[in-house]
């Protein structure tokens, strides 16, 4: 059937209610590298102005390092642009297995495996392992990318209510007829901030013989004392049965993403994930880009040291300017806000006076739980900060939002 009038006025129909809802989701274009400063172009066709970057998962500010950047530039000197394949055909490159055995060292497990993105790692791996005599049990808030790898497996499907050890090990209880129980969580929840209480989790799967999984994309790099990840900073490290994690975050900032963890378990990814056999190879320049930033962070802590005092500093002050923020130690630190169009409107003052933060909002976030999502990065000064938290203030006050709770902000601005 073509594309038909009836097909692009529904189509338009549904378009103008997101709108009129203020679910509407506008790109920003940025004309620079990034960095704590960016040259931003917002509204489309304006003149680009400079602004601070509150809103990357730039973690360790690695994304424009002069020796990644550098070392990147010799790879693709050396290995070339583009693989043109996938791994088992003619896709693999010596510095492709040279990346994953640095990850397995890094993380603490027995072997790794190189994805495309994090997205095609938890796409493949559930599949890959598990049938329909298995279950899997998820914390209710993991990532998106998560839920959509678990549909396209054939175990079946639970859920326990958001770090409640005590609701998991009823799950646990109950699906003790299964072959195979994996728990699935987040390391760090990406839209909270909070950590998932690993030590808990791995107790109980070792009690009722289950199997953990854990998506370390916003911890790989800067949780933990030396960065490994939440399973270092819970001390669980080498209890974890499957990771996955991206490069696209602390690691660099560009993409790929990787299983991670029992030498089986990620050699049946490499025989069967789908995402895996089916798609490119991550490209030369980003794994030589990856390799130097290994380099970095196992060099010296001092840029994760610099985050965590980054994140105290910034928690500190949203609290003392009387902004209602999810607790935790994470870099991520939601401003919450429950109503989506006031997010927007909070986002686009905070640009007016030079603050690049995005609103978030549904089917992002739950309904009646908007916010915006800051994010602190190593790249930040003490000025940065200072000028970010004076934004905030000036911004909160025009919306009469300081010191005010949840409920006294949803009695003014409705759901």
């Amino acid at each position: 059937m073509a594309y038909s009038d009836e097909a692009r006025a529904s189509y338009g129909r549904d378009l103008e209610a997101i709108r009129e809802a203020g679910l509407f989701k506008e790109e920003r274009y940025i004309r620079s590298p990034h960095a704590a400063n960016i040259e931003v172009e917002y509204p489309a066709g304006a003149a680009g102005r400079t602004v601070i970057n509150f809103c990357a998962n730039n973690y360790l500010g690695l994304s424009n390092h002069p020796e990644v950047v550098a070392a990147a530039r010799a790879g693709l000197d050396r290995r070339g642009y583009g693989m043109s394949s996938v791994r088992f055909i003619c896709g693999t490159q010596d510095i492709h297995r040279e990346l994953e055995e640095r990850l397995t060292a890094f993380l603490g497990t027995e072997d790794t495996l190189l994805f495309p993105s994090c997205l095609d790692a938890n796409a493949g791996v559930f599949e890959a392992i598990l049938n329909e005599q298995d279950v899997m049990i998820a914390d209710r808030l993991v990532h998106a990318s998560i839920v959509d790898g678990m549909r396209l497996c054939s175990a079946a499907r639970d859920t326990y209510k958001h770090g409640s050890l005590a609701h998991l090990e009823e799950k646990l209880q109950e699906h003790q007829d299964k072959r195979y129980r994996l728990i699935i969580t987040d390391g760090v929840f990406s839209m909270d901030g909070d950590l998932a209480p690993l030590a808990g989790i791995v107790d109980l799967a070792e009690k009722y013989n289950a199997m953990v999984f854990v998506d370390e994309s916003h911890a790989s790099g800067f949780i933990g004392r030396t960065g490994r990840g939440t399973h270092e900073h819970c001390g669980v490290l080498g209890r974890i049965d499957i990771i996955t994690t991206t490069l696209g975050k602390a690691l660099g900032g560009a993409s790929g993403g990787c299983v991670s963890g029992r030498r089986e378990i990620v050699e049946l990814c490499r025989q069967r994930a789908r995402p895996y056999l089916f798609s490119n190879t991550v490209a030369p320049v980003i794994v030589s880009g990856a390799l130097k930033v290994m380099d970095l962070v196992q060099a010296s802590t001092e840029r994760r040291d610099k985050l965590e005092a980054n994140t105290r500093f910034w928690r500190e002050g949203l609290t003392r300017i009387g902004l209602d923020i999810k607790e935790g130690d994470s870099p991520i630190v939601p401003v919450m806000l429950y109503n989506a169009k006031l997010a927007q409107d909070v986002a686009r003052d905070l640009y007016g006076e030079g603050i690049y933060a995005v609103g978030f909002f549904f089917p992002v976030v739950a309904k009646g739980q908007a916010r915006i999502r800051t994010q602190l990065s190593a790249a930040h000064e003490m000025d940065h900060l200072e000028r970010g938290l004076a934004a905030f203030e000036t911004v909160g006050r025009k919306y009469g939002i300081l010191g005010k709770n949840k409920d006294e902000i949803k009695d003014m601005y409705g759901l």
